[in-house]
């Protein structure tokens, strides 16, 4: 948020003197971060609540963290030898005018769900491997068919995660086609992408604009404008909750696959004792619950509007709620990954580790590093929090230009 408001000013439109934005670099560059209340915003004329516990911390005033602990904005600014500033005409409301917030918050949203898409196609290579998916549904001709780049983007890393598979299957192999949750994977997920796609072209465009009140242009022209207003980020926030919210949804289903003996040739629930221990059971109950959960997250915040200052504000975005909720969803989204990812291990290894390709067991090598096969029961629990932290920390690099799971 510091960073993001020190950028707007820096546009020139915001009748600020050089030493705000100064002060406010060097509250980034000295980790001084004001402490602020993620609740609050409207979304419209500007997150206000919030970006005024950021504008405090210059005037000496609220709290902030600094070394990892939370203390008065004063005590960080002395012990850095920062000087709190008197702010003049204009410069308060150019502080606190603006979609900072809702935008800092919508970044960080987007740099944690375009890796978590990635991840998920590497965990649902390997549920097809563990389910013995069929790999012509892939074929590049099938989704240049359709014309979605995005689409045929997935098809693609997907068959390089798989190359060489012995796992694999063919059509008319074992069976004619797949379940939705295996077949659909380029179509469901390149959907996602095409949805980061605009919340990434969104927010590069907020993250550089100028979005207070009023703006001063050449010539000392003042015009009162709506630039504050969050919509345009409210609705690629609700968006981007209702895509990732589908991750969950069909990684959800794979999950299922792998675990109800009706659907598979696997023992029941990936169980060592079908029927004295109840294996992975359990786990698909809570990554049910977690896009259950999603659902009622995912209800768009920007068809919300209630107005305020006596009615002048008469429409407001909610964005920064929309903004909040998609963290929420991807963070279950990231979570339910991590319940596929330990099943869709554990499917592939009763198989054969040896006949996996090797992209997918070169992951699931990295991740008997952090849970081990399911030879009894346990708490699965530490589990789940293991291989969600896992996922959450690990990297990603660049391979022929494809982002490859570490």
């Amino acid at each position: 948020m510091v960073l993001l408001r020190s950028n707007a000013l820096l546009k020139g439109f915001s009748g600020v003197r050089p030493v705000v934005i100064e002060r406010l670099l060097q509250l980034v560059n000295c980790k001084i971060h004001p402490y602020i209340p993620q609740q609050g915003s409207l979304g419209a004329s500007g997150d206000l609540a919030p970006l005024s516990h950021l504008a405090l911390v210059l005037i000496g005033e609220g709290d902030v963290f600094y070394n990892g602990e939370k203390t008065s904005a004063i005590k960080a600014l002395t012990k850095e030898g920062i000087f709190p500033i008197t702010l003049t005409a204009k410069e308060g409301l150019a502080l606190i005018n603006g979609t900072q917030a809702m935008t800092a918050m919508g970044v960080v949203n987007y740099l944690e769900a375009e890796k978590l898409a990635y991840q998920s196609e590497m965990v649902a290579a390997m549920t097809i491997e563990g389910l013995r998916g069929i790999i012509d549904a892939f074929d590049e001709r099938v989704h240049t068919a359709r014309g979605y780049q995005e689409q045929i983007d997935v098809a693609e890393r997907i068959r390089d995660y798989l190359a060489g598979s012995q796992l694999t299957t063919t059509q008319g192999e074992i069976r004619v086609q797949d379940a939705y949750s295996l077949r659909c994977i380029p179509q469901v997920h390149g959907a996602t992408w095409q949805t980061l796609n605009y919340v990434k072209e969104k927010l590069e465009i907020e993250m550089n604009a100028a979005t207070d009140n009023p703006l001063i242009f050449e010539g000392g022209k003042v015009i009162s404008g709506g630039n504050f207003h969050g919509q345009p980020i409210a609705l690629a926030m609700d968006f981007l909750a209702i895509a990732i919210a589908e991750l969950a949804n069909i990684s959800e289903r794979r999950i299922e696959r792998l675990v109800n003996p009706q659907l598979n040739d696997l023992p029941p629930f990936l169980s060592p004792r079908p029927g004295l221990e109840s294996g992975a059971m359990i786990m698909q109950y809570v990554a049910a619950s977690l896009v259950s959960e999603n659902k009622t997250l995912a209800h768009p915040a920007s068809v919300d509007s209630i107005p305020s200052s006596a009615n002048q504000e008469d429409h407001v975005s909610m964005g920064t709620i929309g903004s909040r909720h998609a963290y929420q969803v991807i963070t279950n989204t990231l979570r339910v990954l991590a319940i596929e990812a330990i099943c869709s291990m554990q499917a592939a290894e009763i198989r054969g580790k040896q006949k996996m390709a090797a992209a997918t067991r070169s992951f699931l090598e990295a991740g008997r590093k952090v849970v081990p096969f399911i030879d009894r029961d346990r708490i699965f629990s530490k589990d789940i929090d293991a291989v969600n932290d896992w996922l959450k920390h690990s990297v990603f690099h660049i391979k022929n230009n494809k982002k490859i799971a570490n």
